[in-house]
């Protein structure tokens, strides 16, 4: 074969290799978006290329256990991977549920004192009502 056939053949094959990736790389997102479980087959039929190819490429192949990783710890809802919760957003959460927590606690500390100053005013003016309608021995 001529030296310029062989040229030609080699970038043909690299512009279909490329053509390839694109495709596997476009499902995965697709796959990814819609939050479904992603599956070497559901890739491979997305892509229209063999699950063999799939196994034999690196980074299609981590890119496709990364997001089986991701699903797989899912409660089974499909969630895109864009709109679920990051570690980040957890511990700002959590951040802002302790400051909430303390918060409540200082408000309920707070209203205990206060009950207990309204149960001691109620105490005392029990203690200095008059027995019978009478203030003093000399008013009855």
């Amino acid at each position: 074969m001529p030296a310029d056939a062989t040229d030609r053949l080699i970038a043909a094959t690299r512009r279909r290799h490329e053509q390839t990736l694109a495709r596997a790389r476009i499902a995965l997102r697709q796959l990814e978006t819609t939050g479904e479980p992603v599956t070497y087959a559901k890739v491979a039929a997305a892509a229209k290329v063999s699950r063999a190819w799939l196994y034999s490429q690196p980074d299609v192949r981590a890119a496709v256990e990364r997001l089986r990783d991701i699903n797989n710890r899912s409660t089974g809802v499909a969630v895109p991977t864009r709109q679920r919760t990051t570690e980040a957003s957890l511990i700002r959460r959590l951040e802002a549920a302790q400051r909430r927590n303390q918060e409540l606690t200082r408000q309920v500390s707070e209203l205990r004192e206060q009950l207990a100053a309204a149960h001691g005013a109620l105490r005392d003016s029990r203690a200095r009502r008059p027995v019978d309608g009478c203030w003093t021995e000399d008013s009855c």
